[in-house]
């Protein structure tokens, strides 16, 4: 399968280095040429995309809202 047309315009080719499986949702953690990139998906579709340690994917990534806090020195 290949991906024709996404609208969605943050995107990140990477691999996946670590998957956290849970009973309901698995983490999973994409090695990018831009750093890591974290994305919690159920674990039946990890099993149903076959995903695994080294499986090349495509992050996409929309933010509706992302929150920022100013860290204070110690």
């Amino acid at each position: 399968m290949t991906i024709e047309a996404v609208n969605t315009r943050n995107q990140f080719k990477g691999r996946i280095r670590e998957i956290v499986d849970g009973a309901v949702v698995s983490e999973v953690v994409v090695e990018t040429g831009h750093g890591s990139v974290v994305s919690v998906i159920s674990t039946r579709s990890v099993r149903e995309l076959n995903l695994k340690i080294g499986t090349e994917v495509l992050t996409l990534v929309k933010a509706t809202d992302v929150a920022l806090a100013k860290l204070y020195p110690l």
